[in-house]
C-alpha cells in the first residue's frame, strides 16, 4: 500500500529584466526567480483532482505581475514581495519558498564618466537569495553568491599532509590558489539592510582571500568566513564551498627548458572540494 509523503510543486527559472528610470539615469537588473509551494495539494497526486492546484503558468505570470508593481531594490525584498502576494491570495498554501538569482550587471564607465544607461556584465557570479515563510510566520532569508571566481599567484602553500604509497603530490610553498566559490549566509536580524550587508560580506571575503597567507584551502576558507561574520553582525553563519581549481606546473624539461613557476596547465577536473560552515 502506498501513501503520499512530503510534496511540493512550483515554477522554476522564470527570467525577467527590469529597467528603473530616473530621468536619463537608468538602473538595470536581470533576475531569475523560482517558486515552490507546499499545502493542501494531496488530491492532485492521489485522486487526479486539480481543483486546488494553482497552475505553474499562473505562478510565472505572478512573478511578472509582482515585478511590475515592485519597489524592491534587492532580490531579497523582491522574493518577500512575491511570497507575500502568493500567501495573501491563496489561503490553502502552507509554505512558500522563493529563490531569486541576479546577474552581475554593472554600470559602464567611459573616459572616467559613468554611463547613465549602458551596462556591462561584471563577472560570471550570481547574487542569490532563498526566502521561506509560512502564513503566520516570519521570513527566513538565506542569501549568497554563486560562481565567485578568484585566483592569486602567491601566498599559497600546501605542506605537511599525509603521504603514503599512493601519494604523488609534491609539497608546495608557493603555488597558484584558484577557486570558483559559493558563499551562503543566514540572516538573524529581522530587517537587515540587505544591500549594505551583502557589500560588506563581499568585501571581507575578497580582502581576506587576497591578503591571507594560506597553508591550505581549508585554512583560507575559515579565515574568510570569520571575516564575513565580523563584517556583518546581521548574519548568524556563512557556508563556503571552495573547489580548488588546480594550476599544475608544466614539465618543460623534455624541451631543454627550466620552469621557475612560470608556465602552468589549468586543470579544473578533477578538483579538490572543500566546504564548511563558519558560525558564531
Amino acid at each position: 500500500m502506498a501513501r503520499l509523503g512530503e510534496n511540493r510543486y512550483g515554477k522554476s527559472r522564470v527570467r525577467l529584466s527590469r529597467i528603473t528610470r530616473t530621468g536619463e539615469r537608468h538602473e538595470f537588473n536581470e533576475w531569475t526567480a523560482s517558486v515552490l509551494l507546499e499545502g493542501d495539494f494531496d488530491a492532485s497526486f492521489t485522486a487526479a483532482d486539480n481543483s486546488g492546484v494553482l497552475p505553474t503558468d499562473t505562478m510565472k505570470n505572478t512573478v511578472y505581475f509582482v515585478a511590475r508593481r515592485s519597489k524592491a531594490a534587492t532580490i531579497e525584498e523582491f522574493a518577500m514581495e512575491l511570497g507575500d502576494y502568493l500567501l495573501a491570495h491563496h489561503s490553502h498554501i502552507a509554505k512558500v519558498s522563493v529563490e531569486v538569482e541576479e546577474k552581475a550587471w554593472e554600470r559602464m564607465v567611459t573616459d572616467g564618466v559613468p554611463e547613465p544607461a549602458t551596462f556591462k556584465l561584471g563577472g560570471p557570479e550570481l547574487q542569490t537569495t532563498h526566502a521561506v515563510r509560512e502564513p503566520k510566520g516570519a521570513w527566513s532569508i538565506r542569501s549568497g553568491v554563486d560562481g565567485l571566481t578568484i585566483l592569486k599567484t602567491t601566498k599559497s602553500a600546501f605542506t605537511g599532509y599525509i603521504q603514503d604509497e599512493l601519494t604523488t603530490l609534491k609539497p608546495a610553498t608557493d603555488r597558484i590558489l584558484g577557486t570558483c566559490a559559493t558563499a551562503i549566509w543566514d540572516y538573524s536580524a529581522p530587517k537587515p539592510h540587505f544591500a549594505e550587508a551583502r557589500a560588506r560580506i563581499a568585501t571581507a571575503l575578497l580582502k581576506t582571500f587576497a591578503a591571507h597567507d594560506s597553508m591550505s584551502v581549508q585554512h583560507t576558507l575559515f579565515d574568510m568566513g570569520k571575516a564575513a561574520l565580523e563584517a556583518a553582525p546581521e548574519i548568524a553563519r556563512i557556508r563556503l564551498t571552495m573547489p580548488n581549481l588546480h594550476h599544475l606546473l608544466a614539465d618543460l624539461r623534455p624541451f631543454g627548458l627550466d620552469n621557475p613557476n612560470h608556465i602552468f596547465v589549468p586543470v579544473d577536473e578533477p578538483h579538490g572540494y572543500i566546504e564548511a560552515t563558519v558560525e558564531r
